[in-house]
């Protein structure tokens, strides 16, 4: 069971199915044993809603590359409000952009396209957020942003990352071995 208000790492070596789980979580994949069941204030969701109460961020998730990263933020905005105390300009400036504001985000580095999927994550107005492998394509000064964020949005959410660098999730109050409940 996982708990409004706390961050939970989700450990193992790779190809031990971590990716899966928060791909199961997400809604995305439908388990081959087992069920995963949603509440949000004591009421059961069904699956079909899950994508409106998460944020989700991966390295290998795709981001619309012909929009400019301003045009971008307007279509994902209409889709997954942001927090009510960040605007798309804040955001903006937030994860350090202002200079690829009309960009098309295909221009953009590797570390830059990780660090938008993060602000997007970050600053959704989501009760449930899903990191995986949140620092991947990150130098040191984008981890470090990283940690500075969740940290700074992380109150009363559910926070589960898939990692396995521990100072993406050493904040974090849980961590499940995944292995441990593999036959």
């Amino acid at each position: 069971t996982f708990e409004p208000g706390t961050a939970t790492a989700i450990l193992g070596p790779n190809g031990a199915g971590k990716s899966t789980l928060l791909s199961i979580l997400a809604g995305q994949l439908l388990p081959t044993e087992g069920s995963v069941t949603y509440s949000l204030a004591d009421k059961t969701l069904p699956v079909s809603e899950i994508p409106r109460h998460l944020a989700y961020c991966a390295p290998y998730l795709e981001l619309p590359e012909d929009f400019t990263l301003l045009e971008l933020l307007a279509f994902h905005t209409k889709l997954k409000p942001l927090r009510p105390d960040v605007s798309p300009s804040d955001l903006v400036e937030i994860m350090y952009l202002q200079k690829a504001r009309h960009q098309p985000v295909r221009t953009f580095s590797s570390g830059m396209k990780q660090r938008l999927k993060l602000g997007l994550a970050l600053y959704a107005a989501a009760p449930l957020l899903l990191l995986d492998e949140p620092t991947t394509n990150l130098d040191a000064q984008g981890a470090a942003w990283y940690l500075e964020h969740v940290a700074r949005v992380r109150d009363g959410r559910l926070v589960i990352i898939s990692s396995n660098v521990p100072a993406e999730y050493a904040f974090c109050e849980a961590q499940v071995l995944i292995t441990d409940f593999q036959q």
